[in-house]
């Protein structure tokens, strides 16, 4: 069986394409769908077994396609006929590049395009480091596009709505443009092939069988991208697509060498199918696997075929299918009979920037919450769940709003547990501007042993980012070394909450004398001193707040790279500069410092100015005043 992803951007055709690929020789198998992340549907064409991999478009759906790739031979990027549109699929291209996967450009809804095919694929070349040749020319009818030439056979096709395309004879006036693409075509593949190089210096005549071996061995190796063009809806052009793939395309042996140690198999989808509970879609790669065999250190519970229903006693290499009953199975790994290993970092996805805090509608719920998002993160790659230091509550950082949209509906129909989701306060802190000596003495006497304690203290404003210390300067024995502790450990629980209800930070305090009792004086008097002393001098000289500033990497186009600059000034952020990427055709990295409470913005802004493909990944930098004005809602 031979596996292929097909991607692309929203809107751009993709389930219209798989519909079309699956139904060619009119024997659609089964399937399996994540409802809103992806589908695999299985069917046979020209007496072979096929697998499609159809992902959902838009930005928020790009944690599955690594895994997706790894466990394909091939990829079908599917982009509209629109040069304006190509950076669309930059991010595509991107992990297509990444993952050094064989792949096929179709430029889709090519019987109205809305741009020449040779400049949406000069669009799309921007963002690719692998050439894209056409492998395809158009027949025009005025502006519309009614068929097509293969520029390997030079054969002639003409579209038929919703019928196979049928041969026909190629117009004399575009022979000469046919010509030039040919050779075009030919000298791509002659930098790879030097027989093929030998002939077109010779001016021999180049017969169509060699190109294709040629052109299989390029597409085999990635060293090329053919871009066919056509129309999913009416079935133009499907069939040259899948004869490509069905020829050109790699067996499973290579997808196992992309992945270095060749593992046994590949956790590429999961979900939690109602009566089935969590249920892994996988691929065996490089042996087989069986139910109740050994694989990523745990049995296989059963295996299914992509229906969830019907028994499959084993998957030889190349087959996909279903594990169920098997829980430490997830999505997103490699495994082995004995273990399992994270997919490389090209599998993994970009970082979830999009944080909220979830809450139980109901208070009983609690504990199933948190049980409920354990096995959320074990199905969705996207998905990192953490906790609010403060209030203990869940934190889901998702791909987007739309992500996490999905997640609260899943926790409400397959879990029955309604949640509520609000902001992620950022990390506040507090600190001094000025110093004070404060002198307590703490003294209780209610019946049986009393309480006495006595100390000075002096609290002073230090550098910002040193963060806290404690030291004495204590003569002769005024407060016994035994208690010393005490008082500093009164001291740090005074300090983790300031009058705002902040910790307070890159403060020191000097334990400077004091007074003790031989028989009322203990550990716990002097802790009490320690956090009242600290406590007065807040109060006496106030604090002002201090917010954390992240530093923002922000992956983008390089197109829309200076549109950022007003874009994280109007956040108050602060722009670092921006260079090429170092791998990533026609992307940049751009660098800010923005403060953490404007994240959210960041992240709505960003999607607006870069038509969705640009994500950040963040990390914190340092602490930085704020007025309280700027953080009046927080605070409320």
């Amino acid at each position: 069986m031979k596996v292929f992803t097909v991607l692309g951007p929203s809107h751009s055709g993709k389930t219209t394409l798989v519909d079309a690929l699956v139904g060619l020789d009119g024997k659609p198998g089964k399937a399996f769908e994540v409802p809103g992340v992806a589908a695999v549907r299985s069917f046979g064409f020209m007496d072979e077994d096929w697998a499609a991999i159809d992902i959902a478009g838009g930005s928020e759906n790009l944690a599955p396609v690594g895994a997706a790739l790894a466990a394909s031979d091939a990829a079908v990027l599917c982009v509209p006929a629109d040069a304006d549109a190509a950076v669309l699929a930059a991010p595509y291209l991107r992990m297509i590049e990444e993952a050094n996967v064989p792949a096929i450009v179709f430029v889709n809804k090519a019987d109205a395009p809305d741009s020449r095919m040779s400049e949406t694929v000069s669009a799309l070349q921007t963002y690719s480091r692998h050439h894209i040749v056409l492998r395809e020319v158009p027949i025009r009818e005025g502006e519309q596009i009614v068929g097509v030439v293969d520029l390997v056979s030079e054969r002639a096709w003409k579209f038929q709505d919703g019928e196979p395309s049928t041969l026909t004879q190629m117009p004399d006036e575009l022979r000469p443009r046919e010509e030039a693409a040919r050779a075009e075509l030919l000298e791509s593949y002659a930098d790879f092939d030097d027989s093929l190089l030998e002939e077109i210096i010779e001016d021999k005549k180049i017969l169509p069988a060699e190109v294709y071996d040629v052109a299989t061995k390029t597409l085999q190796h990635h060293d090329l991208v053919p871009a066919f063009l056509g129309s999913a809806e009416n079935r133009n052009g499907i069939t040259r697509v899948m004869k490509s793939l069905r020829h050109e395309a790699p067996g499973v042996g290579t997808a196992a060498e992309r992945l270095g140690d060749a593992p046994l198999a590949i956790g590429a989808l999961a979900d939690v199918v109602k009566h089935l509970g969590k249920t892994v879609f996988v691929r065996s790669l490089t042996g087989t696997v069986a139910g109740g065999q050994p694989l990523g250190g745990g049995s296989v519970g059963s295996l299914t075929d992509l229906d969830a229903k019907s028994a499959v006693s084993a998957l030889e290499p190349g087959a996909i299918g279903l594990t169920v009953k098997s829980d430490h199975l997830k999505a997103g790994q490699a495994y082995s009979a004995t273990g399992a290993e994270p997919l490389p970092d090209w599998a993994q996805p970009h970082a979830s920037a999009y944080r909220r805090i979830v809450t139980p509608v109901h208070e009983k719920d609690d504990t199933r919450l948190s049980t409920a998002l354990e096995r959320l993160s074990e199905i969705d790659p996207g998905l990192t769940v953490s906790q609010d230091a403060k209030t203990g509550n869940p934190v889901l950082a998702t791909q987007g709003p739309l992500h996490l949209r999905r997640l609260i509906q899943k926790l409400a129909d397959d879990f029955a547990i309604p949640v509520n989701e609000g902001s992620v306060p950022p990390a506040l802190r507090e600190t001094i501007r000025r110093g004070t000596e404060i002198h307590y003495r703490h003294r209780k006497q209610s019946g049986g042993a009393g309480q006495f304690a006595d100390v000075v203290v002096e609290l002073r404003p230090e550098a910002r980012g040193s963060g806290f210390t404690f030291s004495e300067t204590v003569k002769g024995g005024a407060v016994p070394r035994n208690y010393i502790p005490a008082v500093e450990n009164g001291v740090v629980e005074a300090l983790a909450e300031g009058p705002n209800g902040f910790p307070v930070v890159d403060v020191s305090v000097e334990l400077k004398d004091g007074k003790s009792h031989s028989v009322d004086s203990s550990d716990f008097a002097f802790r009490t001193a320690g956090k009242n002393a600290i406590k007065e001098a807040l109060a006496e000289v106030g604090t002002v707040l201090l917010q954390p500033i992240m530093k923002v990497d922000i992956h983008v186009p390089s197109v829309f790279s200076g549109g950022l600059v007003p874009l994280v000034s109007g956040l108050k952020g602060q722009v670092l500069g921006f260079e090429a990427h170092e791998s990533a055709a026609g992307w940049d990295v751009f660098q800010a410092l923005l403060p953490m409470v404007a994240e959210d913005a960041l992240f709505t802004a960003l999607a607006g100015a870069t038509r969705g493909t640009a994500w950040f990944e963040s990390s914190f930098d340092h602490y930085q005043e704020a007025r309280k004005d700027d953080l009046a809602e927080l605070l409320e």
